[in-house]
C-alpha cells in the first residue's frame, strides 16, 4: 500500500501519512549523532564526526557545526548539501533583519524561517523533503540562551537537552536521568517540558557550560555504536558571553576536547569502583 503513495510529497496515504518526509526523517537517523545541551552560562553542541577515508584532506572548517550569525549557530545532521542550503537561507534572513530593523534577529524568528521554507518543500510538488535535521543555539536579550531542533517536516520546538542523528533514543535516554541531577519518573518516554511539568522543570538544576560538556560526552559515547570517544571522533562546541555581554562561539581544540574525555573517564571508573 505504501509503494503507491511514496512517490510523492504532496499525497497523504490513506493512513494520514507522508511517506517521503518519513524516508527523510530515516535519513537522518543513519547521520552522525548531535548532542545540544543548555547550561546555565550558555549551550554545549556535540558532534560525531564520521571519517569515511584516511585519506581525505582534514577539513579547514567546521563540517557539522555552522556560524548563522553573531548570535546563534547550526549544529547538522544529515545531508551536508542539503543543509548548506538551509544555512544559507539562515544567514540571509538574519542579515537582512539586522540592516531593516538595526537590532539581531530574535533565535526564534530565525528558526521559524528556516522551518517554513523547510514544510514549503513537502507541499509542492516535484520538490523532496530537505535530508537534515538541526540543532540551533543562540542567544538574545529576551529569552537568554536557547536551544532548538528541527526536522525535515518544518516542526521546530524548544529543549533544554536533545539528541538528534543515530542513536537518539539511547541518547535521549541518558539526558532524561542525567541533566540537571534529576532521575525521570518510570514510564515517562519524554522529558516533560509542558505546563503540567512547571513544578518539575523548576526543581531541575541547570548545569554549567563545563558540565554539560562532560555529559555531552557521555551521550557520544552511549551513541557511538561502541566506538571509543576521541578528539579525531567528536567534535565541542560551546556558546557563552563574554565580559562585555558578547556571544562567544568557541569549538575546543584537540587539547581541551582531550581533556573533557579524561574527565569523563575518570568519572566514569570512580562510579565503576563504587
Amino acid at each position: 500500500m505504501a509503494r503507491r503513495y511514496d512517490s510523492s510529497t504532496t499525497t497523504f496515504s490513506p493512513e494520514g501519512r507522508l511517506h517521503q518526509v518519513e524516508y527523510a526523517i530515516e535519513a537522518i537517523n543513519n547521520a552522525g549523532t548531535s548532542v545540544g545541551i543548555l547550561a546555565s552560562d550558555g549551550v554545549v553542541m556535540a558532534s560525531e564526526k564520521k571519517i569515511t577515508s584516511g585519506l581525505l584532506a582534514p577539513a579547514r572548517t567546521s563540517e557539522k557545526t555552522y556560524k548563522l550569525c553573531p548570535h546563534a549557530t547550526c549544529s547538522v545532521a544529515g545531508l551536508t548539501a542539503d543543509a548548506n542550503i538551509l544555512i544559507d537561507q539562515a544567514r540571509l534572513r538574519a542579515g537582512r533583519y539586522s540592516y531593516q530593523y538595526q537590532e539581531p534577529i530574535p533565535i526564534e524568528n530565525l528558526v521559524e524561517h528556516v522551518c517554513n521554507y523547510k514544510q514549503a518543500y513537502t507541499q509542492y510538488g516535484g520538490l523532496r523533503p530537505f535530508g537534515v535535521a538541526f540543532l540551533f543555539a543562540g542567544y538574545d536579550e529576551n529569552h537568554g540562551f536557547q536551544l532548538y531542533q528541527s526536522d525535515p517536516s518544518g516542526n521546530y520546538s524548544g529543549w533544554k537537552a536533545t539528541v538528534i542523528g543515530a542513536n537518539n533514543q539511547a541518547g535521549k535516554s541518558l539526558l532524561k536521568t542525567e541533566y540537571g541531577g534529576t532521575k525521570a519518573p518510570s514510564g515517562d518516554e519524554e522529558m516533560k517540558t509542558d505546563d503540567d511539568a512547571d513544578a518539575a522543570t523548576e526543581a531541575i538544576k541547570m548545569p554549567t557550560v563545563a558540565e554539560a560538556c562532560r555529559l555531552a560526552v557521555k551521550v557520544l559515547n552511549k551513541t557511538m555504536d561502541g566506538a571509543v570517544a576521541s578528539p579525531g571522533k567528536l567534535e565541542l562546541f560551546t556558546m557563552s558571553l563574554d565580559g562585555d555581554g558578547n556571544c562567544v562561539h568557541k569549538i575546543l581544540n584537540e587539547q581541551e576536547a582531550e581533556a573533557v574525555i579524561a574527565e569523563v573517564d575518570a568519572e566514569t571508573a570512580a562510579s565503576g569502583d563504587t
